[in-house]
């Protein structure tokens, strides 16, 4: 299984992704720059990805808390998500996200 990850600077990247793990750990485990300041508590915002449009409707939708951390992110979208909110399933084998900006 594997994510394509677009990085802050454009470059799409084939992360091997495993069942189970959460976006935000496949992406920082692979040595991304996310923060994930929170380790995936839903309590920072600082693994704001954007989802592809085209793989929207097959995720779960973001629970209240998670909209709650959304509203404190940074250029927040349609498409925008916790990564650390959304766990992997084959599925999603193929899913792209993007790294959302982040203030410097």
């Amino acid at each position: 299984m594997h994510l394509l990850v677009t990085d802050r600077q454009g470059k799409e990247h084939r992360l091997e992704a495993i069942e189970g793990w959460r976006v935000m750990e496949v992406i920082r485990d692979w040595g991304m720059p996310i923060k994930a300041e929170c380790g995936g508590a839903c309590s920072c915002a600082t693994c704001h990805i954007y989802v592809d449009p085209a793989w929207l409707d097959g995720l779960y939708p973001p629970t209240s808390e998670e909209m709650e951390q959304l509203d404190t992110a940074y250029a927040v979208e349609s498409n925008s998500r916790l990564a650390c909110q959304i766990l992997v399933t084959p599925e999603m084998d193929g899913m792209k996200v993007s790294l959302a900006p982040v203030l410097e």
